[in-house]
């Protein structure tokens, strides 16, 4: 994420107060919320070839149901909102949801992430309707590698995307990758200097295990510390912009600055101690941590009824009960049974 966001905040109110806070003091400001968990790639650490049994449609939140959740939320201190999926610009109503957004009273910072297949098309639209920016995924620039990682022939629509991102003022334009080892672990050094050349915020993010097929192996992840060591044996110099805050990515200035580029160790070297993020799945589920074992229904109570305060009630006791880390790196850690498509990114 970089650098937090400047929220918009009228001058006539004031800053909600901070209510998503959990037992170790940690302030809760960003809320992820999932589109939908249906995907058109298939990236093969995500998800298999022929797909997932998806959420049935009656299932997911309506436009109205996920805008509720995300004014209580405002309400109770959120301030930056980020649309994800599965892949959030396949839902129709995707611009229709940001526009609702925006409109909130306490309107937070939002953004989306993407695959960037359809974001050529909806690059203006969201902009227009108030979106602020964007993160791409995009982990190879081989055409031939990006078929073999997604099962799909669509590297120049993901790219075609992206231009459309910042010439629609998307800014900035963040771009997501995984590094997998002897797949495109040697594709470091040239996606950095591509990003420095178009003005693009590169991000490398560990592998995390969050995959349908539990196949996740450490031993195939490409670390935070072999990034870096990649990146120095191509020549760049890399310095720490300093502390991160709530940030997951670590900034480092390339060869001196003002470019930068961002690292996500959350196997490696987790920013659990100064997480704010909290996360709403497409059908409802209110969760505190990407890879935490439980969640809380609010799409049942708000279809039976529930008042905001009944809600709101749900929302701080999931985030209170919110553990200290998610103990990747420990021996009695446990994947989540949903993969990383059915909870957002």
């Amino acid at each position: 994420m970089g650098e937090l966001p400047v929220t918009p905040t009228a001058p006539d109110r004031a800053d909600p107060p901070a209510a998503l806070v959990d037992r170790f003091g940690r302030v809760h400001r960003d809320l992820r919320i999932s589109l939908t968990d249906r995907c058109n790639l298939r990236c093969t650490y995500c998800m298999p070839a022929e797909g997932l049994p998806w959420i049935a449609t009656p299932d997911l939140l309506t436009v109205d149901e996920l805008v509720r959740v995300a004014r209580i939320a405002t309400e109770l201190g959120i301030t930056e909102v980020r649309l994800t999926g599965g892949e959030p610009l396949v839902r129709p109503d995707v611009v229709e949801v940001v526009a609702r957004l925006a409109a909130l009273p306490r309107a937070p910072h939002l953004s989306i992430t993407t695959n960037g297949l359809r974001l050529a098309a909806l690059a203006a639209p969201l902009a227009d309707a108030g979106l602020a920016r964007v993160n791409v995924s995009c982990d190879t620039l081989s055409r031939e590698t990006f078929q073999r990682l997604t099962l799909r022939d669509r590297l120049d629509d993901v790219l075609a995307g992206i231009d459309a991102a910042r010439a629609a003022g998307l800014a900035p334009v963040k771009v997501n990758t995984v590094l997998m080892r002897g797949v495109n672990d040697h594709e470091a050094a040239a996606l950095l200097r591509w990003a420095l050349a178009d003005g693009l915020n590169l991000r490398f993010i560990e592998q995390m295990p969050l995959d349908p097929q539990h196949g996740w192996n450490r031993a195939m992840m490409v670390t935070r510390a072999e990034v870096m060591d990649h990146l120095a044996r191509a020549g760049f110099h890399l310095t720490p912009v300093g502390d991160r805050g709530s940030a997951p990515a670590e900034e480092f200035l390339v060869d001196g600055g003002p470019a930068t580029v961002g690292i996500v160790g959350s196997v490696t070297n987790p920013f659990c101690d100064a997480c704010d993020r909290v996360r709403l799945t497409a059908d409802g589920h209110w969760r505190s941590c990407l890879f935490a074992r439980t969640e809380s229904d609010l799409r049942s109570p708000m279809r039976s009824g529930a008042d905001d305060d009944a809600l709101a009630e749900v929302m701080r006791g999931e985030v209170a009960a919110k553990q200290r880390g998610h103990g990747i790196d420990e021996p009695a850690f446990v994947q989540p049974d949903r993969p990383m498509s059915a909870i957002g990114g």
